[in-house]
């Protein structure tokens, strides 16, 4: 069973403990060389390796000490390679299907992702919201029950990111929050940092629980709400339709033995681009769970991991933290000023927002910034982390975060930083691949067009 540790008092342990969710990795924990090697099954042209990118937590071949989700010994009766990465055993691809296989099983049936690695809390209590305020640029005013958004911690005193994170109203009072596993010792620290100058100003109680052991996975793909709906029970099944991306709800689902498992959070979301779900489950039935999806619908779910996880979210313009997002990056310069609120551009009052208020405004007013995240098609060989972006004339003018061949689009894509002026869409630059320059073209983000089922406008969903 998941406990529930209340930390507001206490400094909460920083070592990830067995067993312990797009979805990143901390740049002081990575290193960063190739994942895997796979063939690509699909012409991309054909004799294309499809590498992956993802970064390991830790260089070392030492698996002691790393933590393991409830669904390690699943992932394991499935065929399942794990790697270190955010300080767990993690899947990285299965016996049944390449990496590339994954990658179009997910596009084009569904998969299912275990992200019970990354670390889930819940803020509650009369300042949570204000305290929450406080740390992001998310407006909470426009935030309803069950409704979710994309935020960012924020470092004091220069709005840099400390870690990308999921914000949920679970109730007026209560919110569900989801952060990276790479950046688990930084994020606790940051939080019992916030909290302590929180209270010691004499502020209204926030309560602070980490979720720990509690299980948590994506199941993403456009056959993703017919599986979902065909295992729920019907008083959950009969709500799920009018749930939309974005927004959440309990739900329990009817397991294998024929019992109903716990109430479950499922909120429609995912890291990937597709349509999709991710489920909080109690830590004792996680296994049961998973085995009743993947058991009703053999023909259409596989199991899929980090290796497909990294080539879909770059294809879906999703930022991997640690390396295309830091504690030197603001929202304004990772292309995410929309998660700013309308309401917390007029009123400041977060952290670091006298210098993200100020990148928000017309040059002619001194604002803006001196580099932005775009995306980027290359020609010729992919263009890896840390290629330098110039410019026709061989000045350097940026860097790529992030790139891989895109097995949905075949052709090399990247994410990077480039220089203010050089960041609109159809500008041509060239990038510096193994000392030889490639031309590029920079390019609107998503590459792919998103899956997501959106909220039609006046229907107001769950």
């Amino acid at each position: 069973m998941a406990s529930k540790r209340s930390v507001v008092m206490l400094k909460p342990a920083l070592k990830p403990t067995a067993p312990r969710c797009l979805r990143a990795n901390c740049s002081s924990m990575s290193a960063s060389r190739p994942l895997s090697t796979v063939r690509s099954t699909r012409p991309f042209p054909a004799g294309t390796i499809l590498r992956t990118n993802i970064r390991y937590s830790s260089s070392s071949t030492n698996t002691e000490n790393l933590g393991r989700t409830p669904l390690y010994d699943l992932h394991a009766k499935y065929g399942a390679k794990f790697v270190p990465f955010g300080g767990y055993n993690m899947p990285v691809q299965y016996s049944d299907l390449s990496i590339g296989e994954s990658h179009h099983w997910t596009r084009e049936k569904a998969s299912l992702f275990d992200v019970g690695h990354m670390v889930q809390h819940e803020f509650s209590g009369p300042g949570a919201e204000a305290f929450l305020s406080q740390i992001t640029p998310t407006s909470f005013k426009s935030l309803k029950p069950h409704s979710s958004t994309l935020s960012a911690l924020l470092h004091r005193e220069t709005g840099g990111i400390v870690d990308d994170t999921v914000i949920m109203r679970l109730t007026d009072d209560m919110f569900y929050v989801v952060t990276n596993a790479g950046c688990r010792e930084k994020d606790l620290a940051y939080f019992t940092s916030e909290l302590k100058s929180w209270k010691d100003s004499g502020k209204p109680e926030v309560k602070w629980d980490v979720l720990e052991g509690k299980g948590l996975i994506a199941l993403q793909g456009p056959s993703s709400a017919t599986i979902l709906s065909g295992v729920l029970d019907s008083d959950s099944a009969s709500k799920l339709d009018s749930l939309y991306f974005g927004q959440s709800m309990y739900g329990k689902i009817k397991l294998n033995n024929g019992s109903l498992s716990p109430s479950l959070l499922i909120s429609r979301g995912g890291y990937t681009g597709e349509d999709g779900f991710e489920i909080s489950i109690p830590a004792s039935a996680t296994t049961a769970v998973t085995s009743t999806l993947l058991d009703s619908a053999k023909e259409t779910l596989r199991f899929a991991g980090l290796g497909a996880r990294d080539t879909l979210r770059l294809e879906a313009g999703m930022c991997l933290y640690g390396h295309d997002l830091d504690d030197t990056t603001t929202p304004v310069e990772g292309a995410l000023s929309w998660i700013i609120g309308k309401d917390r551009r007029v009123e400041g009052g977060f952290h670091g927002s006298s210098v993200i208020l100020q990148q928000l405004k017309k040059k002619s007013e001194g604002g803006g910034v001196s580099r932005r995240r775009v995306g980027l098609i290359i020609e010729g060989a992919p263009a890896r982390e840390g290629a330098e972006i110039v410019d026709e004339s061989g000045e350097k003018i940026g860097r790529i975060t992030s790139g891989c061949p895109s097995p949905t689009l075949k052709k090399n894509i990247a994410m990077g930083y480039i220089q203010d002026g050089m960041h609109k869409s159809g500008t041509e630059v060239q990038v510096v691949v193994r000392g030889k320059k490639r031309k590029a073209t920079v390019t609107k983000l998503p590459f792919v067009p998103s899956g997501a089922v959106r909220r039609p406008k006046g229907v107001d969903g769950i």
